[in-house]
C-alpha cells in the first residue's frame, strides 16, 4: 500500500522534530510505501488528480526505543520521480503543508477535493481546512477561551489592553509563534499595535494574557475526536511562548469539556487529526492545517503518538483500490 504526503520541501523540514517526518517513519514501520510531493506537483488531467511524486525511505533515528533521538544528516533516500493517479494508487493522502492557508494552499485543497470525492481519504479533509480557520475557530466557543478581541482598529486594541493590562497579540494568519508579542499597557503599546496592524489595515488577535502559562501550555492530540495523548510544554525563562514538550500530561475536567464541545464540529468537517492548545483550562487555539508536536513528543519523551495515528488511519483507508497507472 502507498501513502502520499503533500508537504513543504523536504529540505525545510527538521527530521528530529517535524511531525510529518514522524508520520512518514511510522508509515514505513507499518509496511506502507511513503511517497512525497509538493502542492504545485498536483494537477488535474481529464478529471483525475495526478501527482509528480517520488518514493522516499526515511532512516530510523538511533535510540528510537526511548527518548532523545539522534537523527542522521541524510535522513532519507529518494527514489526516481513518477507521475501517479492519486485516488487510484494511494490508500491515504496526508495534507501536511504548513500554514498560512494562502492561495497555494487553497489551490491544493481544491484539487484534493477530487481525491476525497473519489474515495481516497485525505487527512485532514480539504474542505474542512478551508471551513475551519484555526486561529478564528475558537471564536465560536467564547465560554471556553480567554477574553479575545479580533480587530484592525488601534483604538479597540488599546482599550482591550487597558482592560486587561497585558495581552498576547498575534497575526490572524500566523503560525509557530511567529510575530506573537506580549503587549503591556505602557508606552510601547502604540508602536507595537501600529506595526502589527500595519497602521490599522490588518486584523490581529488580542487575547487576555494568562499568567498560568508559566506552569505550562497543554497540547491535546486529537484523533477522530478522541484524545490519544497530551503533553505539557513549558516556556523558557526569557520567553512567554511555548517551548519543547517537558512531560506527558493527564486530562482534567476542563480538557474533557473542551474536547466534548469541539468534537461534533471537527467530525462534521472531516478533521481527523487536530492539536488543541490549552492553558489553565482555557482553549487557546485549534491546529487543523498541519497538526504537529507528535514527533517532537515521541523524540523527547519516548511516546509513540505517530505510530498510534498511523495505525488508526489505516482503518480509515479502503481495503482495496482500483489499479492505477504510473508513467515516468
Amino acid at each position: 500500500m502507498k501513502t502520499l504526503f503533500v508537504v513543504d520541501p523536504l529540505h525545510t523540514l527538521d527530521p528530529g522534530i517535524d511531525a510529518s517526518i514522524g508520520l512518514m517513519l511510522a508509515a514505513r514501520r507499518h509496511g506502507l510505501e511513503v511517497w512525497v510531493c509538493g502542492p504545485t506537483d498536483l494537477r488535474v488531467v481529464a478529471g483525475r488528480v495526478l501527482a509528480s511524486a517520488r518514493e522516499i525511505n526515511p532512516v530510523e533515528p538511533s535510540g528510537a526505543n526511548g527518548a532523545r533521538w539522534t537523527v542522521p544528516v541524510s535522513w532519507c533516500s529518494e527514489g526516481p520521480p513518477g507521475v501517479l493517479d492519486v485516488a487510484a494508487e494511494f490508500t491515504q493522502v496526508h495534507l501536511r503543508i504548513d500554514p498560512p492557508v494562502d492561495a497555494r494552499y487553497l489551490h491544493a485543497t481544491y484539487l484534493l477535493d477530487l481525491v476525497h470525492a473519489a474515495g481516497t481519504p485525505v487527512t485532514n479533509r480539504p474542505s474542512g481546512i478551508r471551513a475551519l480557520h484555526e486561529k478564528l475557530l475558537t471564536l465560536g466557543f467564547p465560554e471556553l477561551c480567554p477574553a479575545t478581541l479580533v480587530s484592525a482598529g488601534i483604538a479597540d486594541l488599546r482599550a482591550f489592553i487597558a482592560r486587561f493590562g497585558t495581552v498576547v497579540l498575534k497575526p490572524v494568519d500566523g503560525f509557530a509563534g511567529t510575530d506573537v508579542w506580549l503587549v503591556r499597557d505602557d508606552d510601547t503599546a502604540a508602536a507595537l499595535l501600529a506595526s502589527a496592524t500595519v497602521g490599522g489595515t490588518r486584523h490581529v488577535i488580542a487575547q487576555e494574557y494568562l499568567a498560568a502559562v508559566r506552569q505550562g501550555n497543554k497540547r491535546l492530540f486529537l484523533l477522530d475526536g478522541e484524545v490519544i495523548g497530551a503533553v505539557l510544554r513549558l516556556p523558557a525563562d526569557d520567553d512567554f511562548r511555548i517551548g519543547m514538550p517537558a512531560q506527558t500530561a493527564d486530562l482534567d475536567a476542563d480538557d474533557e469539556r473542551i474536547v466534548a464541545a469541539l468534537r461534533p464540529l471537527l467530525s462534521d468537517h472531516g478533521i481527523v487529526l487536530a492539536g488543541l492548545d490549552v492553558i489553565a483550562g482555557r482553549l487557546i487555539e485549534v491546529n487543523v492545517t498541519c497538526p504537529g508536536g507528535m514527533h517532537k513528543t515521541d523524540a523527547l519523551l519516548g511516546t509513540d503518538l505517530s505510530g498510534a495515528i498511523v495505525r488508526r488511519l489505516l482503518h480509515h483507508a479502503p481495503t482495496t483500490l482500483p489499479k492505477g497507472r504510473r508513467s515516468a
